[in-house]
């Protein structure tokens, strides 16, 4: 009784409550790495626990509440070769491994991405979102990642991660297969590529990209530039009304600045005289009075391809034919009413008489005349 008093003294309470935010995999600390016989193991959800031993990765617990003893630690007891019945302390390092969700994590471009875009040629784009990884295997990420580290957090791995998602985005943009006025409208599916795409590279680390998101592609500065002047004159239009309504404000500015007593008619003569300027700058500049040039022809619709035909005669099937060429084919005698057609989509060769498409094609046929 009073053994069990002594031992229930020193059992150990083994958890780990996380108030960082950042902490992915965190060592218990614990002198000469001891664990007493029967110590309670406290796994918290969204945790996993791993025992270590001599450098081996011996037991995982998923969350709940543990007894340690050599039933819970079928590993443990295998590699220490423990007697049945041990009640001894015994040593080994617990790792605690988080399996939430670590969301905003930073992804961006360090150099523009060159590419050849259909409408603007090369250009250079930058990128940058955010993901957000889980922990899905902790025997692989203890051992591929953390190592011993006694705290590790995500910064020691974001520099890895983002690696490969900047090869992959440049695999992605550099293919030039979104133009890059569209690639506003297609960041969603953009960020459902990439999440695919690199899920199999995380997998190798025990991780799981559970969200990969495309916030903002950019283009140049002076590109950029270059882009807000070409919508600019879009959204002037005619240029010469512009440039009219340019001086007809600047004339009431000069009129509406009296100078002494006489301001009022001074002003509109200096606001006269300004707008016999302009109007003489406008004359002498056939550039800016010229007209608007008309709009440019819309394209001409690309030509819908023809259907391509297969005629049996003379005991063997010929084609393909372009739809174009069978009137020649009903000339020369091979297109008849009862000459056996087909043409992808059909089922089966059907008589050209029963196919209403080459009602065009036919010699008609005059009916019998009157008393024949």
């Amino acid at each position: 009784m009073v053994w069990n008093l002594i031992r229930g003294q020193f059992v150990d309470v083994i958890g780990w409550t996380d108030d960082t935010g950042d902490t992915m995999c965190w060592r218990f600390e614990r002198h000469g790495n001891e664990i007493k016989y029967g110590a309670q193991l406290t796994v918290r959800e969204g945790q996993m626990a791993v025992f270590v031993n001599e450098g081996r990765i011996a037991d995982v617990f998923p969350p709940g509440m543990y007894t340690l003893e050599t039933r819970n630690l079928p590993v443990l007891s295998t590699l220490q070769a423990w007697p049945h019945g041990f009640e001894s302390p015994f040593k080994a390092e617990v790792y605690f491994v988080a399996t939430r969700r670590f969301p905003n994590l930073k992804w961006g471009t360090r150099n523009p991405i060159m590419l050849r875009d259909r409408e603007f040629g090369p250009v250079r784009l930058r990128a940058f979102g955010t993901y957000e990884v889980r922990v899905t295997d902790a025997p692989t990420f203890l051992r591929e990642i953390v190592g011993t580290d006694g705290r590790f957090t995500t910064d020691e791995i974001s520099e890895a991660l983002r690696n490969m998602i900047l090869t992959r985005i440049a695999t992605a943009l550099g293919a030039g297969a979104i133009p890059v006025l569209d690639l506003a409208a297609n960041q969603q599916a953009l960020s459902e590529y990439l999440t695919n795409a690199l899920k199999p590279d995380f997998g190798q680390y025990g991780l799981d990209l559970t969200r990969m998101l495309v916030e903002n592609i950019s283009l140049p500065p002076e590109v950029e530039q270059a882009l807000d002047t070409r919508t600019k004159m879009g959204v002037i239009g005619d240029l010469r009304a512009y440039t009219q309504f340019q001086a007809a404000e600047a004339m009431a500015k000069a009129a509406a600045n009296p100078a002494g007593g006489a301001g009022a008619a001074v002003g509109a003569g200096v606001g006269l005289g300004l707008g016999q300027q302009i109007a003489a700058a406008l004359a002498q500049n056939p550039w800016a009075a010229a007209p608007a040039p008309p709009p440019p022809p819309a394209a001409a619709p690309p030509p819908v391809p023809q259907r391509q035909w297969f005629l049996a005669f003379g005991g063997t099937a010929h084609g393909p034919l372009a739809e174009s060429a069978l009137p020649d084919e009903a000339r020369a005698g091979h297109l008849k009413r009862d000459t056996l057609v087909w043409r992808e989509g059909m089922t089966d060769w059907k008589p050209a008489s029963e196919v209403p498409e080459l009602a065009f094609a036919l010699v008609p046929v005059p009916p019998p005349l009157p008393g024949a």
